[in-house]
């Protein structure tokens, strides 16, 4: 026996109105929840990307730089020896100022070049025309030592709230973080920090790395990494090459 149901037109309606109220108080409550994954208008929240979902054994190498001048130039010529063209480089305003012709060099070697913000703080205790302004600094000052606007961003520290991530995607940039952690800025040993990539390294990674002069193994550990990852058959890649015509993974923020 098949159960026919009947629903009046002004009950349909009823229903309906029911259904997106109860749709509308879940989407605000999963906003609540200070996920960078809930909609909010119609259109999803900026999000910050750790790594790509991707099979193909494509990787990208990141370096920060925010203070020194000893070290930098080492890792560039390293990985010019090594052959690797394609890297994405985290450029700290203040620094970039005192080092022109080092950021001169970078952009010749053809790396791309991200902002790393200008004031090195923790940008999330700072109020909202406070991040703009940090965030407007360094890219008046990249763009103009580069001559081209940087659309990708990694907060100093790494650090970034929800409000953060609003801003910087109003100004037009992706926040980018990482999925495996070098850790060379603990100095925590040569072998250590090789580790900490080859352990964890996958593809689609994201892989964080400093050029700063706190960091005194990187360029000790580098080449390593970059012949043993090679050996498992990955490709170097920019951040943006690996992110295009990908799934994006971001993590929730609160």
């Amino acid at each position: 026996m098949r159960w026919i149901y009947v629903v009046s037109a002004q009950r349909l309606k009823q229903v309906l109105i029911i259904t997106a109220a109860i749709l509308m108080a879940a989407g605000i409550g999963y906003a609540e929840q200070d996920t960078i994954s809930a909609f909010a208008g119609g259109s999803q929240a900026p999000q910050a990307i750790y790594k790509v979902d991707t099979k193909e054994k494509k990787i990208a190498l990141t370096f920060d730089i925010s203070w020194g001048e000893s070290r930098t130039v080492p890792i560039l010529d390293i990985l010019k020896a090594k052959n690797v063209t394609k890297s994405t480089i985290f450029l700290s305003s203040p620094w970039s100022q005192r080092h022109p012709e080092i950021v001169k060099r970078i952009k010749e070697d053809g790396f791309e070049i991200g902002s790393h913000g200008h004031k090195h703080d923790n940008y999330s205790k700072y109020t909202d025309e406070e991040i703009r302004s940090q965030i407007g600094k360094a890219d008046t000052i990249l763009t103009e030592m580069t001559g081209k606007k940087p659309n990708l961003i990694r907060m100093p520290n790494g650090d970034f709230d929800k409000r953060v991530l609003q801003i910087a995607g109003d100004m037009d940039y992706t926040v980018i973080q990482w999925d495996t952690d070098s850790k060379d800025w603990t100095n925590p040993g040569t072998e250590n920090i090789i580790n900490n990539v080859l352990s964890k390294a996958h593809p689609g990674d994201i892989i964080l790395m400093h050029a700063s002069d706190s960091c005194k193994e990187t360029h000790l550990a580098l080449p390593v990494i970059i012949d043993k990852l090679r050996q498992q058959g990955y490709e170097f890649v920019t951040v943006s090459e690996l992110i295009a015509g990908t799934d994006m993974k971001s993590k929730e923020v609160n």
